[in-house]
């Protein structure tokens, strides 16, 4: 097997001098364009800091191996190296300068023995026209071409989802024995560049509006094929070919959840614990939250529907209180809406949508109160979406703090912040009969006195999670999760029916069609046989 380590040719150039990232054929361009954006927006961001000298520098990703092999692992570029520059080699550095907004890739120094590997080693100049850059130099140059900055400011900050902390470039024992060291500033740049993050410009914009779409188009692909008798693991499978043979992209944007049947109540299936093995039945309902990834950049969508193709009248009542969830957040979208409010909306929507079926009784006011809703959504609403699936800027300083109401529920809210245009956000209510959550619930009598008997009926149903991935807009929002939602719409494509539909029964999803073509939602295998006989074709004709 060869080793990574080649600078690959994914970036290109158009015939104007115009630097993109594509993986050939037809794959979306990505303009590095983007990344000379961010970068400036940085510089401004510093500036109106009062950080107008000096130089920001970055550390990109390195090259892993798996344990203690010489296994190496797929590549994936670390995300604030990624928004900034663009570069997809690993172990590389990223200089920008604050004076001038100028920008210096360091690149690895690579071995000519390493050629018979690797293959022919990439020159500098190359990547200055790869990825319009201002220069490019080697790592062992850093000390020298810094050296002399009066400050370097660096990323030092934790992750609020994960509570990792960033890797700074370099520490101040870089420069240990040098008689006049720059300062090296951890305090001012991760909260800048995390809080830029936060809003996209219209060129990332339309990238994730594209990953979004190959992902709907895949999840499509899967509705069409899923099977009583299948594996879960299978529904991976078709995922994942479907995003890389049509849509271009190599990487997942996390492990695929397959839940099937009970494993629906399990919110982060999938993992090395429970590996999407359950074999489907024909009353099971599947929920699939799968995205696809394409130059770093995310997408986050979950469908739910019947493994039969048929909604029976329990999964059709279940259903429609997530859907009614998920529309009245999506209607109420805007700029200046809380965060935290849109989730108590989608909490109390299923509380009345489950008390107006018979599992619950009482008054959906005093539910709220208790907090009775935890025990059926006892995670977050949603999350930004951008370079990560869960994207950065949940809880910067400066913006409202994580609400406290217990271990579930509103406390798992990725963010607590006001709505802006620009912001990319999940919405995915769900209701969920998780059986620790329920004997919770009825050992409380707080809560207790509001369930019913026929709830019992539902302990193994599993659970049912809608998520669209949605842009903030001046007025409301573009949905960019083009799959069928409503009942009508999943039956209907389950059982060989058109999609796009002819007609959009769901307007108020506010679904934006335009910018994906039709073709898109060809199955993989349709494609293939179309790609084939024209090969044939052409071949016959020479």
């Amino acid at each position: 097997m060869a080793a990574q380590g080649r600078p690959a040719k994914r970036a290109r150039a158009e015939g104007d001098g115009k630097a993109f990232f594509s993986l050939g054929r037809d794959t979306f361009k990505v303009p590095m364009a983007l990344h000379s954006e961010n970068r400036a927006r940085l510089v401004n961001a510093m500036h109106t800091a009062g950080h107008k000298s000096g130089i920001v520098l970055l550390k990109g990703g390195e090259n892993e191996t798996r344990h203690d092999t010489d296994h190496e692992r797929v590549f994936r570029q670390e995300s604030y190296f990624n928004w900034a520059f663009g570069v997809r080699e690993p172990d590389c550095f990223g200089v920008v300068d604050l004076a001038t907004g100028a920008a210096t890739l360091l690149i690895p120094r690579m071995p000519i023995e390493v050629t018979p590997w690797v293959g022919a080693i990439e020159t500098p100049e190359s990547f200055v026209e790869r990825y319009a850059l201002e220069a490019v130099a080697y790592v062992d140059e850093m000390k020298a071409l810094v050296g002399g900055a009066v400050v370097i400011h660096v990323l030092h900050g934790q992750n609020s989802d994960s509570g990792n902390w960033s890797d700074a470039a370099v520490t101040d024992d870089f420069f240990k024995g040098d008689p006049s060291p720059p300062k090296v500033d951890r305090d001012v740049l991760f909260k800048i560049i995390a809080d830029l993050r936060v809003i996209k410009t219209k060129a990332e914009l339309l990238v994730l509006q594209h990953v979004s779409n190959v992902t709907s188009a895949a999840h499509v692909d899967v509705m069409r094929n899923i099977l009583p008798g299948m594996g879960e693991y299978q529904l991976e499978s078709l995922f994942h070919h479907y995003i890389y043979y049509r849509g271009g992209c190599r990487l997942l944007a996390y492990t695929c959840i397959c839940a099937c049947g009970p494993n629906a109540a399990t919110l982060h299936y999938g993992h090395a614990g429970a590996p999407n093995d359950r074999t489907l039945e024909k009353g099971d309902i599947a929920l699939l939250d799968m995205g696809a990834e394409y130059h770093c950049y995310c997408s986050d969508i979950t469908c739910t529907y019947p493994v039969s193709g048929v909604f029976d009248d329990r999964q059709k009542m279940i259903y429609a209180g997530v859907l009614k969830s998920v529309r009245a957040v999506e209607e109420a979208m805007k700029p200046g809406v809380k965060w935290t409010d849109m989730h108590r909306l989608a909490t109390r929507v299923i509380l009345e949508h489950l008390t107006e079926n018979g599992l619950l009784v009482g008054d959906v006011d005093a539910m709220v109160a208790a907090n009775l809703g935890k025990i059926f959504l006892p995670c977050g609403l949603g999350h930004f979406v951008g370079l990560d699936t869960h994207d950065v800027g949940g809880y910067l300083e400066g913006y409202p703090e994580r609400v406290d109401e217990g271990p579930y529920g509103i406390k798992k809210l990725r963010t607590a912040r006001v709505l802006e245009e620009g912001m990319v956000l999940t919405i995915e209510p769900g209701i969920y009969f998780i059986a620790s959550l329920l004997d919770t619930a009825q050992a409380d009598p707080d809560l207790s006195k509001f369930l019913t008997p026929k709830l019992d009926e539902f302990r193994t149903f599993g659970g049912v999670r809608l998520e669209d991935v949605v842009a903030v807009t001046a007025s409301g929002i573009d949905n960019w999760t083009l799959c069928p939602r409503t009942i009508g719409e999943i039956e209907s494509v389950m059982g060989g029916g058109p999609w796009p539909p002819p007609v959009d029964e769901a307007k108020y999803l506010s679904r934006r069609w335009k910018a994906t073509p039709k073709t898109t939602f060809s199955s993989w295998a349709d494609v293939r046989s179309k790609e084939k006989a024209a090969a044939s074709s052409a071949a016959a004709c020479c």
